[in-house]
């Protein structure tokens, strides 16, 4: 079976990360028997430069029609004084929205050759392995009515509209609790019960859906505290879910934990299984171009397309096996090397090919 496969480079470090990644999935096909059409598209502000808008109905077209999608990153500071809508995370945005990718997973694992890198102490960290699921195409980030209105004192008033619907909640749920069935069969759904209604009903849906898995413990758990807990004891966590703005801000808060959040892939799945696999570190403008940039991550994300969308786990292992391989060797990029020497982007990526290929 060969696999039609939808690359999208973006913006800043995107090209140059993607690039390693692809040399991964040939790499793949050349040693491994691994058949795959790949074809590039434009998104973000690469697209907006090419056609005036983030998503062109060909990027979509092609990411509707592919089995995976991999995105490097988007965004820059030259777009910022864009209209809202024409802004290059609007093109991330609605790719999510249009392809229902609504269970983000993002995990966030410390190798034990980075235990040193970490910003906690090694005895805190060490063997942490912690899956994050996040709602991705509901609440604050889409809610409606959202804008900046004039009060009839004369002054702006910027709103947006936090809401979930029983259907939104119930499909993380069972999301979180299947991701948790196959690991350590605990789950800490985390919200702000205390104050919001929309995590009054988050709550009690959670409670509702996890009588369906009488084998997983459930948990609750305040944003607040969540955020100190992972700083305190995140080894305490196996799987953690909740909504997409909490989520957003949690996962960067465990990446740290791991030592780089130039190491940390993420899959973005729809109802089906299909998804979009991206590093969750973003497009990094200050060091675009300087061949520093990790693309660990981006391997990694393709470690995961393998895993949870194109029905490969064995290439999937060897992927992260050579990732492990790699570091054992010594081999750092410049966010993860503990003084002055570090290897390229390009560098990385040809030693994980040769890791792949032994």
């Amino acid at each position: 079976m060969t696999h039609k496969i939808a690359i999208l480079p973006g913006d800043g470090i995107g090209p140059e990360i993607v690039d390693e990644a692809v040399k991964v999935l040939d790499c793949l096909q050349q040693e491994h028997g691994f058949k795959a059409e790949l074809e590039m598209a434009a998104i973000g502000g690469a697209a907006y430069d090419e056609s005036g808008h983030p998503l062109p109905e060909t990027t979509l077209a092609l990411c509707k029609s592919a089995d995976a999608v991999l995105l490097g990153a988007v965004g820059g500071p030259q777009y910022e004084s864009l209209e809202r809508e024409l802004r290059p995370e609007r093109g991330l945005l609605g790719l999510r929205s249009e392809l229902e990718l609504f269970s983000n997973l993002r995990p966030a694992i410390l190798y034990p050759q980075l235990a040193s890198a970490s910003s906690l102490k090694p005895e805190i960290v060490s063997g942490l392995d912690i899956m994050i699921v996040r709602e991705l195409t509901g609440g604050i980030y889409f809610g409606k009515p959202r804008g900046i209105r004039s009060l009839e004192s004369g002054e702006r008033e910027g709103y947006n509209t936090l809401v979930y619907a029983e259907h939104e909640i119930e499909r993380i749920a069972h999301s979180a609790f299947s991701v948790a069935m196959k690991r350590n069969k605990k789950v800490c759904s985390v919200d702000k019960a205390n104050v919001l209604e929309v995590s009054e009903l988050w709550r009690e849906v959670m409670i509702r859906v996890s009588k369906d898995y009488p084998d997983v413990e459930l948990s609750h758990m305040y944003v607040d505290n969540a955020s100190m807990q992972l700083v305190k004891w995140p080894k305490q966590f196996d799987v953690m879910v909740t909504k997409n703005m909490f989520g957003d801000i949690l996962s960067d808060t465990a990446a740290m934990l791991t030592g780089s959040i130039g190491m940390l892939p993420s899959a973005s799945l729809d109802k089906t299984g299909k998804g979009m696999y991206e590093p969750i570190h973003g497009s990094a403008p200050d060091i675009a171009g300087t061949n520093t940039a990790n693309p660990l991550a981006t391997i990694l994300s393709v470690a995961m397309m393998l895993r949870y969308s194109l029905n490969a786990p064995e290439l999937a292992n060897k992927i992260e096996q050579s990732v492990s391989k790699v570091l054992d060797q010594g081999l750092r990029t410049q966010d993860i090397a503990d003084g002055d020497e570090y290897v390229t982007t390009v560098d990385m990526g040809d030693a994980v090919v040769a890791a792949l290929k032994n």
